[in-house]
């Protein structure tokens, strides 16, 4: 792995630098800034997506509508295509489809078909997905339109209609061409229409193993059967594209989206997806355990009350302060960037007493939901809060660990039409005197 690659540069501690000296933060992150300018010069093809499935909400975006070549990730609109085609009846997935020398001259990947074979509708679907076979994507294309060209065609429309705005289609497989593009937000949607339009037939982007003509054939997603939670969905890869990704995962009431484009090497794709996703996760658990602990132990009172004594209760704030909360219960947690934004805080090189008041944006069951929280609320303020420090430090309360979340090195006046800020938009927060 590259030590520029943005997949190794975006999974530097967001608490490490937290916890750093500020001069150890500065001199730090002025290097990792370098790092990533010049590993995203060498790496351009880079972008990631991740969104919550249930409430759409966007939990982390990088180059997510910047043109990319899709690859592979081309036959989830195959597939797609495919789903709608045997849900109207005009295809089951009993049906032999015929294999055309067009679709026989494919390269690799494929199942090396020959013209004349059939191959039954479901052992394409598998072939599809486990082996990602290029021959066998034309041969859906031609069986669906009469040609891979109309079928192309088809699969833009249809994609457009999802809400796949800056995708097009020239091709049934992924091979190259120039003029097939998508964006990372794109193969989002895609994945996420997969499972609400055709839940019946998702279960096969689970799929393991494929067996063909006594030949088995192993799925080249990797993170299936070792990172729990996930069941599906595609991989891809071409030169021009690098190794790609699209990933479905689900844990307890939690559903998640991600896909991962431009990895240098198939290995750095994985871990960087997983990184994604275990993040996300831990963040979307953080505020969970939020709102149970508003629920549990907190009088039910008019919501500015509730809200001062919610923030008391998890805080144990002993400093004076300020509040500018909106009416409501607990802290959000959105995590608009899981992988940390990498800046150079540039606080007041000494101690200066205008400058010592903290903001507090919420108080959460695990450090990541901290950082997180951070993280979206520089996203939304944004340059009122680039000079300001961060931390996330630790309390006890009632014999568990909350992580309090704070920008710090701020004028009282600035602490203060921040939290007026963040209260416009529904967010909590308050200003800490020093």
């Amino acid at each position: 792995m590259s030590e520029h690659d943005p997949l190794t540069v975006y999974q530097v501690s967001f608490g490490m630098l937290a916890r750093m000296r500020y001069w150890q933060r500065v001199i730090v992150c002025v290097g990792l800034w370098c790092a990533l300018a010049s590993g995203a010069s060498a790496n351009e093809r880079y972008a990631a997506f991740v969104v919550d499935a249930q409430t759409q909400e966007v939990l982390h975006a990088r180059n997510a509508d910047a043109p990319r070549y899709p690859a592979s990730l081309t036959k989830m609109m195959t597939l797609y295509m495919l789903f709608s085609a045997l849900d109207a009846g005009d295809v089951s997935l009993d049906d032999q489809l015929l294999v055309s020398p067009e679709a026989a001259s494919r390269p690799a990947s494929h199942l090396g078909l020959e013209a004349g074979d059939r191959i039954r509708a479901e052992e394409a679907i598998l072939a599809l997905i486990v082996k990602s076979a290029n021959d066998v994507a034309v041969v859906v294309a031609e069986h669906l339109s009469g040609d891979e060209a109309r079928f192309a065609g088809a699969m833009t429309e249809k994609a457009h209609e999802l809400g796949l705005s800056q995708t097009m289609f020239k091709n049934a497989s992924g091979l190259p061409d120039p003029g097939q593009v998508t964006t990372a937000r794109d193969l989002a949607r895609l994945a996420y229409a997969l499972h609400r339009d055709f839940p019946q037939y998702y279960h096969y982007f689970a799929t393991e193993d494929f067996t063909w003509q006594g030949r088995r054939y192993h799925t080249h997603h990797g993170l299936l059967g070792r990172v729990e939670g996930v069941d599906g969905l595609k991989t891809g890869y071409i030169r021009a594209s690098g190794f790609n990704v699209a990933v479905s995962a689900e844990r307890q009431d939690h559903s998640l989206i991600a896909v991962v484009m431009g990895g240098r090497t198939s290995a750095t794709r994985d871990a960087h997806a997983q990184s994604l996703i275990e993040s996300a996760f831990t963040a979307l658990e953080g505020q969970a355990q939020s709102l149970r602990l508003a629920s549990l132990n907190v009088p039910r009172l008019n919501p500015i009350r509730e809200e001062r004594i919610l923030t008391a209760e998890l805080t144990q704030v002993s400093a004076p302060r300020e509040m500018g909360s909106a009416a409501g219960g607990a802290p959000a947690v959105t995590i608009e960037s899981v992988a940390p934004t990498l800046y150079t805080e540039v606080p007041p090189p000494s101690f200066d007493p205008r400058y010592a008041w903290s903001l507090q944006v919420g108080a959460f069951g695990t450090q990541a939901a901290a950082q997180a929280r951070l993280e979206t609320v520089r996203h939304q303020v944004g340059t009122p809060l680039t000079t300001a420090g961060f931390e996330t430090e630790s309390l006890q309360q009632n014999g568990r660990t909350l992580w309090r979340a704070r920008f710090t090195n701020l004028a009282g006046d600035q602490a203060r039409v921040i939290c007026t800020q963040l209260a416009a938009r529904g967010e909590s927060c308050f200003a800490v005197a020093p």
